[in-house]
């Protein structure tokens, strides 16, 4: 199983705004992070991907064949859990799961296995009959990576599925799209980068539209080594780190300030320790200005 993406470029505004700039990367079984600031492409790569955006040029293919000339077929494989969508506030949850079964041309016995399964993945089996209306901002995120999992699909584009959740939903969810991903293409668009820090085979970092770098978390990490640093400092020259260099981090410990920066320079005169670096140091370093 393959997804091919093959110099996709997309401009809005009359061509005056890049979203995408001959992009490419091949995706196989497993998950992978989308990782990038607002703006530099993520949400345009994730519609194109899902058919719901045509590209200016390049082409998306699954399995050697374009998802244009796939079609149905190709849709049929495919669930999407988009950022923001408007939900029917008058719905149940599960009058919505039957109705997005139905859409995906489910048959009424495995709509209702599935719907029932997965209302007690996303621990909402409590809440079936409630009115999507009635739902915190959280439920509706577990509402929606519901549906996009109802058509048990082979390629799976999340946009921020965990956002709004609080910790340990956010792991339930991370831990079941670990354990379905054996045989999926998932794709994850995330800013909670913790999130698929442990899961995503592949990082794909994404800037101004252009393909910044794609690796394992590991190969990622190791082009920081030596650029992550906790400097003690006090409340007086506080100021002066923030200014001039990226903190991913600080704390207070006694009467010091601990504070994490990730520089190709590390200051001189100040206690300053290197340390291991995260996938959160990289996408500091990656993608705010610094030092």
């Amino acid at each position: 199983m393959e997804l091919k993406i093959a110099n996709l470029s997309k401009t809005y505004k009359k061509g005056t705004v890049k979203a995408l700039d001959n992009f490419s990367v091949t995706l196989t079984s497993g998950v992978y992070g989308l990782l990038g600031p607002n703006g530099s492409g993520k949400s345009t790569l994730m519609n194109i991907i899902t058919d719901n955006l045509n590209a200016d040029s390049g082409e998306v293919l699954y399995d050697g064949d374009n998802i244009k000339k796939l079609g149905k077929s190709y849709r049929s494989l495919l669930g999407y859990m988009p950022q923001q969508q408007g939900l029917y506030d008058d719905f149940t949850l599960n009058r919505f799961l039957w109705y997005m079964a139905a859409l995906k041309g489910l048959k009424k016995k495995e709509a209702k296995q599935k719907i029932v399964s997965l209302l007690e993945t996303v621990n909402l089996i409590d809440s079936a009959h409630k009115k999507l209306g009635s739902f915190s901002g959280g439920m509706k995120q577990r509402a929606l990576i519901a549906q996009a999992l109802l058509n048990d699909p082979k390629v799976l584009i999340l946009d921020e599925p965990t956002a709004g959740l609080d910790p340990k939903e956010r792991i339930r969810i991370r831990n079941f799209i670990s354990e379905i991903a054996e045989d999926k293409i998932v794709l994850i668009s995330t800013h909670v980068v913790s999130d698929i820090e442990f899961i995503a085979k592949e990082i794909i970092l994404l800037k101004s539209g252009k393909l910044v770098s794609h690796d394992t978390c590991d190969n990622l990490i190791k082009e920081i080594e030596n650029k992550v640093f906790e400097i003690e400092t006090d409340k007086e020259s506080l100021k002066y780190f923030q200014d001039n260099y990226r903190v991913s981090n600080l704390y207070h410990n006694d009467d010091k300030i601990i504070v994490r920066t990730v520089t190709d320079n590390p200051p001189k005169g100040c206690k300053t320790e290197s340390v291991k670096p995260t996938l959160e140091d990289l996408y500091l370093y990656v993608f705010e200005n610094g030092v």
